[in-house]
């Protein structure tokens, strides 16, 4: 089975509406239009490079690691990159029948230790980010 890409409008339509419905806290999302030009098309098509004929991020769970690290490191919005981050790794696991059963607060958690992770260490964080998502993942029906 082939890997279901995100798209911009989904980002937009799905992502980003919910999580400025849903997630606005003390803290408000500015609109789609606000954001940073290219960082976030950077981010969903990383996932799917290859060179040479071989993906340099082969399985749904290196894909999904690699673009929930660059959706919040790469800040392609304004404000609200985590929680962009955290939506977006949910429908992107769901339009691939995935999804992660973790407590809201317990994601946020860890996409603010994401967040304040040292660069210099992204190799080790997107490896605890793989972890992270193979402890909680499961498939849909």
């Amino acid at each position: 089975m082939s890997i279901k890409r995100i798209t911009m409008a989904e980002i937009e339509y799905v992502a980003h509406r919910l999580a400025k419905e849903t997630m606005n806290w003390s803290e408000p999302i500015p609109d789609f239009s606000t954001r940073f030009t290219n960082a976030l098309e950077r981010c969903i098509d990383q996932p799917f490079q290859s060179f040479g004929g071989k993906n340099f991020y082969p399985s749904l769970i290196k894909k999904a690691a690699i673009l929930f690290y660059l959706m919040i490191k790469n800040h392609p919005f304004q404000n609200g990159n985590k929680r962009i981050a955290m939506v977006t790794l949910f429908y992107f696991l769901h339009i691939n029948k995935k999804w992660i059963s973790v407590d809201n607060q317990e994601l946020y958690n860890f996409a603010k230790w994401v967040a304040e992770s040292n660069p210099k260490l992204k190799a080790s964080t997107i490896d605890a980010i793989e972890k992270f998502i193979k402890v909680y993942m499961l498939d849909l029906k």
